[in-house]
């Protein structure tokens, strides 16, 4: 049984300190990817931690082998960076192995995940807000706050399914530290609730000042799945022509398998990793394969109670949160840099042009680093086809030529190569006969005598 840190005894939690993950790079056995080898003893949740410090670090991770039965596990990584090349500089080969070595709950205090850049600002409020998406809510937003004094240091917002899941680090325009006023608290409760509130909304709106968060990215899926983004109308398979999930049951091995197919893009290993596990899921044995194109998943799970999945209702309800968590990152449109002088009301008004211009916000990420403003937003034409190109060109001209860079990102994959059948796979189904000392030539496993 694979137990959360909180529910170990002292024995087991002995184990964990003497067997922190140790981790071997190896830049020659693969021509394409450095191989990370990441070995330890196993506990819930430091799959995620592993597949989230990579993924932090920006890098892709091609293929993987995982492994964690019997109180250890063993994850072979096949990863490049965002260019796409092996990792050859000696300096981020350092810094990946001291950060996952890092992935360790007693080294950091029980339960805590590695916080993200944006949670890396502690002397901000921190507010979360999840509602109704709608044209112009993100403009809205940040006009409120600019008029109510306040200026935004760091932001990520997703919207998924018509909702909006958003993270928001704002200061005093006055002090340029935490908010302190009670009262300017309530009204800045009360006024983002309103404005989140817009039509008659069934789930309603939630606005919460909090203390700080675990990770930036594993945050927003939480609020997202607590806002059940993935409830939809249709057909899960009229969705997405171009992927599958299903959820089937080795009643002779007592595992649920999971296959996932789909396109393939960043993070997304990260993405369906963090939704098995903050649905209480276990992972015992995973290959994950990808190409440019394609993506291909394979887990063996369990629920925390060692149980498998035995309802058909539970495996619908997976496979509408995989395809949420998939979908929440899923872009076609643009991508627009802004890079220039930070000062308040700064988000307001290029939110207002965006809108102005017919322009729909479907993510945005907002960081400021000393006077900078860095901010990223990805956009779509209401009309949901490609942004005209005059209105790219008047958005510049009013922004600015020199701080706004645009690219498009409006390029999916080929209908001949999306249905084309993904080439033959290494799969763990097929090690279940296998004897140990192939397992241990494969790399799979090793002594640990």
């Amino acid at each position: 049984m694979d137990f959360p840190p909180e529910e170990l005894n002292e024995y087991q939690r002995f184990v964990l300190r003497m067997n922190p993950p140790r981790i071997n790079i190896d830049n020659t056995s693969c021509e394409t990817a450095t191989l990370l080898t990441v070995e330890s003893s196993n506990r819930h949740g430091i799959l995620l931690e592993i597949v989230q410090a990579l993924t932090d670090l920006d890098l892709n991770i091609n293929k993987a082998y995982i492994s964690s039965d019997s109180g250890w596990f063993m994850n072979v990584f096949y990863v490049t960076d965002a260019a796409g090349s092996k990792i050859r500089d000696h300096h981020i080969i350092d810094f990946v192995e001291k950060r996952v070595s890092s992935c360790h709950a007693f080294t950091r205090g029980v339960g805590l995940v590695q916080p993200a850049t944006l949670s890396d600002a502690p002397k901000h409020t921190i507010i979360e807000l999840t509602g109704r998406d709608r044209p112009g809510l993100t403009s809205e937003i940040f006009a409120l706050l600019a008029a109510m004094g306040c200026n935004v240091f760091a932001a990520e917002l997703w919207t998924h399914n018509m909702r909006i899941a958003c993270l928001l680090h704002v200061s005093d325009d006055v002090t340029g530290g935490i908010i302190k006023d009670k009262e300017k608290l309530q009204r800045i409760k009360e006024s983002l609730c309103n404005v989140l509130k817009g039509e008659q909304d069934p789930r309603g709106a939630r606005m919460d000042f909090v203390s700080g968060i675990t990770h930036t990215e594993r945050r927003l899926h939480q609020m997202m799945y607590a806002d059940r983004d993935y409830e939809r109308d249709e057909d899960d398979a009229e969705r997405d022509m171009n992927g599958k999930i299903t959820v089937d049951n080795c009643e002779e091995k007592g595992y649920s398998v999971l296959h996932i197919e789909c396109t393939n893009r960043p993070k997304l290993v990260f993405d369906t990793v963090c939704t098995l596990t903050d649905m209480h899921y276990v992972v015992f044995h995973a290959t994950i394969d990808s190409d440019e194109q394609k993506s291909y998943q394979e887990y063996y799970i369990r629920h925390l109670d060692g149980c498998i999945l035995n309802s058909e209702a539970e495996r619908r309800r997976l496979i509408k949160c995989l395809w949420a968590a998939i979908e929440r990152r899923a872009f076609e449109g643009l991508r627009l840099e802004l890079c220039t002088s930070d000062r308040v009301g700064l988000l307001s008004e290029v939110t207002r042009i965006l809108r102005e211009h017919g322009l729909l916000i479907a993510r945005a990420g907002v960081s400021t680093t000393g006077n900078n403003a860095m901010d990223v937003f990805y956009v779509t034409s209401k009309s949901g086809y490609d942004v005209d190109l005059r209105v790219v060109e008047a958005v510049k001209r009013e922004i600015g030529q020199a701080v706004l860079k645009v690219t498009p990102l409006n390029q999916p994959a080929s209908p001949s190569r999306a249905t084309q059948p993904m080439r033959s796979r290494f799969s763990f189904g097929t090690l279940f006969g296998m004897p140990s000392q192939v397992l241990h030539n494969l790399g799979l496993i090793r002594s640990h005598s």
